[in-house]
């Protein structure tokens, strides 16, 4: 057994998203399992250097897991011959320079979404890394969820026939940060850091749809700040600039339709904190993050409409659970492996900065569609 060394330089571990699921339940726990078996006796092992500004937290970090290299110098590290992948989880704002500078550098490069604040950096950063024969990817974990997984299997299995229409609901209540702490950072809703619920959601949307039943070719939204003050993490109150909710239309290759709210201004009442219903001439199913349940046409019953009598069925009990039938790893860490065997191995990959780019403009033609008040057409991006 042999053990190959991949040095990754993570700038942004002090976040929660690029601490807890990149960090810890990503990298670190595959160190734990011994790590990412390549095949003919050769382990690959990924040696984290973190990166960001505030060195006391890096340090603390390291320490707490056992790491020993750690950096507030963002070009040393990169000047660093021996580090072979840059990965980036900043906020949005710093995300393009860093990567432009990973690339000059001949890094890899993975990176969270969105790769820029705009459709034109985001496509440049993909022109940048092709010309430098670089290999990258951009993080898509919700695809890699047992409920979307759940969800490709029926689609691929053809079990909806023709679809119709997907219907998607996200979100949740964030608290204002007054009367209690806020769930999210403030900066989310300051749009002049890069906030906003459709710069954040509107790519996850484009990849999802994407994968599982068509590109994107047009969108319709409309786009709200429903809570116009909120209070930072030091306490004191700021004007929210940046959109907490949108409501959107997407039109699919094959014709489809596809509805989706997102909205940090909405109080759960549904199974998981996003659910998609797909609804085809054959069946229907809703999914969530971890649940898949589906109805086929031959079980589906006859509701007549009466308002005058109370309901006597419960119409979730007439949805079947559609079984794991495997083990699902934790998302992040699943694609995490696919990308590091793309840059040890070469296997093909296909979640790159150019569907990065796709997410990018998704959102933009969104924000555009609310503040025109019409459709736009979603053109398809080449390099």
């Amino acid at each position: 057994m042999t053990r190959r060394t991949v040095r990754i330089a993570m700038n942004g571990v002090t976040g929660r998203m690029g601490y807890r699921q990149h960090l810890v339940r990503s990298l670190l726990a595959i160190r734990e399992q011994g790590g990412l078996d390549l095949g003919d006796g050769a382990v690959l092992w990924p040696e984290p250097v973190l990166v960001g500004r505030r060195e006391h937290a890096l340090r603390e970090i390291a320490g707490r897991h056992g790491l020993t290299e750690w950096s507030t110098d963002l070009d040393a590290v990169l000047a660093d011959g021996s580090v072979d992948v840059y990965f980036d989880a900043q906020v949005t704002s710093a995300r393009g320079e860093a990567i432009k500078k990973a690339i000059a550098a001949g890094k890899h490069v993975y990176t969270e979404k969105p790769t820029a604040t705009d459709a034109g950096g985001a496509l440049e950063l993909a022109r940048l890394a092709r010309a430098a024969g670089i290999r990258h990817g951009v993080v898509q974990d919700k695809i890699f969820l047992p409920g979307l997984l759940k969800l490709k299997r029926l689609v691929e299995g053809g079990f909806f026939g023709e679809i119709l229409s997907v219907r998607g609901e996200f979100g949740y209540w964030v608290f204002e940060g007054d009367w209690q702490e806020a769930q999210r950072p403030s900066w989310n809703y300051r749009s002049e850091d890069g906030g906003g619920i459709v710069v954040d959601m509107f790519p996850h949307w484009e990849y999802v749809l994407h994968e599982l039943f068509g590109r994107v070719t047009s969108v319709q939204a409309h786009v709200v700040t429903h809570v116009p003050q909120r209070w930072d993490e030091r306490g004191k109150p700021y004007e929210a600039t940046a959109d907490d909710a949108a409501y959107a239309v997407f039109e699919l290759t094959n014709g489809a339709v596809a509805q989706v709210n997102s909205s940090w201004a909405v109080r759960v009442h549904r199974d998981e904190l996003v659910e998609f219903q797909v609804d085809g001439t054959h069946g229907s199913a809703v999914a969530g993050l971890r649940r898949c349940r589906v109805q086929h046409r031959s079980a589906t019953p006859k509701p007549v409409w009466n308002p005058d009598l109370p309901v006597t069925e419960s119409f979730r009990d007439q949805w079947q659970e559609v079984p794991d039938n495997t083990e699902f790893d934790n998302g992040f860490k699943a694609q995490w492996e696919l990308f590091l065997k793309h840059v040890a191995l070469g296997e093909p990959y296909h979640w790159d900065l150019l569907a990065g780019a796709r997410g990018v403009q998704l959102a933009e033609l969104g924000l555009r569609s609310s503040a025109d008040g019409r459709r736009y057409d979603v053109p398809e991006l080449t390099l």
